[in-house]
Order: C-alpha cells, then sequence, then structure tokens
C-alpha cells in the first residue's frame, strides 16, 4: 500500500505532539511539511532529524500556512491534519475548505490517538479559550495538592518557538532557568509563577519523554499537574479533569476549537470572573454547560484582583499592559490590568497605538480590535526591544502591568509601574478541594 501523504497544519505545539503520537513510527504515513500560523516568526524552520525519528533521517520542513495550497499540489498530498487551537468553527472549516478545493482530505485527531498514559494520577485543568483564567485555577489546584503533602510536578503545555532540538525536554526549578532556557515572555508567564511557588514545571517538544522525565524527577513525584494552554484538550491521560470557561465570552465555549472538547471532557467546570461578569452571561455559560455535559461539577469563581502600588493608578493617565496571547488570538477586549485601572481610579487609559513601533504595531495590525490595551509581546528579542520601545514613546503619566511575571525583570520600564495580581476565589461549595479530595485520598492510601 502506497504512503499517504500528510500535512500538519500547526503553530508549534499541538502538531508536533501529534506526529509525535500518531505518525513519527508509523510507516504508513509520510508526513511531508508542516505548516505554521498564530505565533510571528516560527515558520521556515525544520522539525529536526533528532526529533522526528528513523523515517525522518533529513526532517520535515515548516512552512507558512499561506503556502498551503500550493504545497498540497506541489507535494501530492493526500491529507491535511488540523493540529492548533483557539479558533472559531468558521476558521476551522474555512481552512477545510481550502484543503479540500486543492484536492486534500481535511481531518483531526482525537484524544484516543493523542493522549498518553501516566504511571503517576495527573489533575489536567484546560480552558474552553485563552485568558478564561487557566492559569490561576492551575496554581490554585497545585497550591490544594501541595497542601495536602504531595509533590506536584507541573507540566505546562508546549511553546517551543525556539531551538527545537534543544527544547526537547526541559526543566524549570529557579528563576535562572528561565534565562538557562532562553524563555520568550510568553513561556515566562507560564512557569514563573510555578517557580516562585515552589513547583518544579516541565515543557519542551516531545511529550513522552517530557512525562517520564516529570514522573522521575529527582525533587520526587506523587502527582502530574497538566497546565493545558490555548483551549487545548490534554496530552495526557487525565484523573481528573478541570476546565475553565469566562462568562465575559458566553456562547465561545460552544463555538471555538477544541475549547468545546475539553468542555465536553471536564469532571469539572469552573465558571470564573463572576464578579465581573453580567448574570445573563454568566447563566448563558451555565446553560452551555448543562446542555453538553450535565454531569460535570460545576464551580463559580471570582478572579480577585490585588494591585502592588495603588497610587501609580488613583488620578493617573495609565498604560495598560495585558497578557499577549489573551488579547491576540484570545480576542479578549478586557483583562486585569483595566479591571483594576477603573476600580482604582485612573484618571484616563491611554491608547498605546499611536505609539507602538516594529513588531507592536505589526501586532495591532494583525488584531486590530485589541483597543486601549498594551499586548505583552515577547516572542523573541526583536519583539521585546520593540515593547519597551512603545512603552517609553507612550505619553503616560504610569504603566500598569497585568503580566503573570514580573515584566521589569526582563524589560527596562523607566516609568513609574505597578504589577496586578489574579487569583482565583472560589464562592461557596463546591470548590476546587472538593473535587480534588477523593483523588488525594486515593494518593495517600
Amino acid at each position: 500500500m502506497a504512503q499517504r501523504k500528510v500535512i500538519i497544519i500547526g503553530a508549534a505545539g499541538r502538531d508536533f505532539h501529534n506526529f509525535n503520537t500518531y505518525y513519527r513510527d508509523n510507516p504508513e504515513f509520510d508526513v511531508v511539511a508542516f505548516t505554521a500560523a498564530q505565533i510571528p516568526d516560527i515558520a521556515d524552520r525544520k522539525y529536526p532529524a533528532s526529533l522526528a525519528g528513523g523515517l525522518y533521517p533529513n526532517g520535515i520542513p515548516i512552512h507558512e500556512e499561506s503556502e498551503l495550497e500550493s504545497l498540497i499540489k506541489k507535494l501530492d498530498v493526500d491529507e491535511c491534519v488540523f493540529s492548533y487551537s483557539d479558533v472559531p468553527y468558521n476558521y476551522v472549516m474555512g481552512l477545510g475548505a481550502r484543503v479540500n478545493a486543492a484536492g486534500a482530505a481535511f481531518s483531526m485527531l482525537g484524544h484516543k490517538n493523542t493522549m498518553i498514559k501516566s504511571t503517576k494520577p495527573v489533575v489536567a485543568v484546560g480552558a474552553v479559550r485563552t485568558g478564561c483564567g487557566k492559569s490561576q485555577t492551575s496554581r490554585r489546584v497545585a497550591e490544594i495538592l501541595m497542601g495536602a503533602g504531595l509533590k506536584v510536578i507541573a507540566i505546562r503545555h508546549p511553546m517551543p518557538y525556539g531551538d527545537l532540538e534543544a527544547q526537547k525536554v526541559q526543566r524549570f526549578a529557579a528563576i535562572e532557568d528561565l534565562a538557562k532556557h532562553n524563555c520568550t515572555i510568553e513561556e515566562m508567564e507560564e512557569y514563573e509563577p510555578h517557580i516562585a511557588r515552589g513547583n518544579v514545571i516541565y515543557a519542551g517538544v516531545d511529550y513522552e519523554a517530557i512525562l517520564r522525565a516529570a514522573e522521575n524527577d529527582p525533587d520526587g513525584c506523587d502527582v502530574i499537574l497538566w497546565d493545558g494552554g490555548n483551549n487545548d484538550f490534554p496530552f495526557y491521560e487525565p484523573d481528573v479533569m478541570i476546565t475553565v470557561t469566562d462568562p465575559h465570552r458566553p456562547g465561545h465555549e460552544l463555538s471555538y476549537y477544541p475549547g468545546e472538547v475539553t468542555l465536553r471532557l471536564a469532571d469539572a467546570v469552573v465558571i470564573n470572573k463572576i464578579d465581573s461578569a453580567d448574570f445573563e452571561n454568566i447563566l448563558s455559560v451555565r446553560e452551555s454547560i448543562e446542555r453538553v455535559n450535565p454531569e460535570a461539577v460545576v464551580v463559580d469563581a471570582a478572579s480577585t484582583i490585588s494591585v502592588d502600588n495603588p497610587s501609580a493608578i488613583k488620578g493617573k493617565r495609565v498604560l495598560v499592559i495585558e497578557d499577549g496571547p489573551t488579547l491576540t488570538h484570545g480576542e479578549m477586549k478586557i483583562g486585569a490590568g483595566i479591571v483594576a485601572a477603573k476600580r482604582f481610579g485612573a484618571a484616563e487609559i491611554i491608547d498605546p497605538r499611536p505609539y507602538a513601533v516594529g513588531k507592536i504595531a505589526e501586532t495591532f495590525q494583525i488584531y486590530p480590535g485589541i483597543g486601549n490595551l498594551l499586548p505583552a509581546m515577547g516572542y523573541g528579542e526583536e519583539q521585546m526591544a520593540d515593547l519597551q520601545a512603545t512603552i517609553d514613546n507612550t505619553d503616560c503619566d504610569s504603566v500598569v502591568i497585568a503580566t503573570p511575571i514580573d515584566l521589569g525583570r526582563v524589560i527596562k520600564i523607566s516609568k513609574p509601574h505597578t504589577r496586578v495580581a489574579y487569583e482565583l476565589q472560589e464562592i461557596g461549595h463546591p470548590d476546587v478541594e472538593d473535587i480534588l479530595k477523593s483523588l488525594i485520598e486515593k494518593i495517600k492510601g
């Protein structure tokens, strides 16, 4: 039988995992290319031979998604596998139409083909969209498990934007490890909060190798915490699956891929941000959960906000910096920084767009709906330099930083500034501790 020629349509994450788990050692398929989208400057690379396995001694080229039709025809492709996340259904099927019109089949792999079984219990945290509060929920889960005396090893959904060979398996146990692994701002935003709380966190490219390393971590491991990302479903078979929803974007939980998958897989669903959302929107999300996953336990939660220097906000003209992906493909129009600016009495929220330069200006062109917020984009040194220049250029009194990391540690912020922190606070019962109780008892015997 002739090999089936495949293109994996991706964005440097799920695409590599799908290849590693389903295609890498499968002689029925010939993966002739990856395509790349969503993340800047990740095309025109190669998935290296050292990661691609014996069937691919020359590695696999990575092209821009815009080349998809020409690649299908040039390489006589039989099938294109959609392998990235946080996109609306009409986008997915529009891409499917492009693939079909070029002559190839269009498909998506499910968790049966791609989930890996761990030797340790797994708690997985995901979300129906980027920016729901998944990270703060993961931190709350880690806090509860550690409070029960368990050694928690976190594994983060992939963000391999650099040297793929060097990023095969990454372990972060100290802040210095972030520089050691040349992390982008986006990576630091996810890893640093775990490190600050005393957790070891792994990430990288080869998620079976990562899992085995985590299970045998030198500091010990009682439970794996899958810290999901980009509304993707887990790479590992979970013992407990928690999905976070966002009533600021009602209806998205049933109209974005693969967010609805994470909702349907959930043992428990957190309705976050109910302290700042409209009642009608909260009710709409609750009805969606009841419609597609009525057996799930529902947890009500607030995203509580604190500011380390309120005087930098009150009466001031402020520039608000928010988590980048939440504003870009997450499509959020409001984040913790905007909420804090309003609550603590900012005189004005400054529009950064007239002051944006370089890659930051390009980001506003690609995502024109961002509005009066500055996304903390930092996928490389050029973007980080442009972010710093944009902050310097902006005519404001002070800067409100609502990123999960200490942004002032990685770029120089010459203006007065304050950090915004946000944590998950469950309201009533059931809460996250209730969800984890039986698993903790099982682990502790």
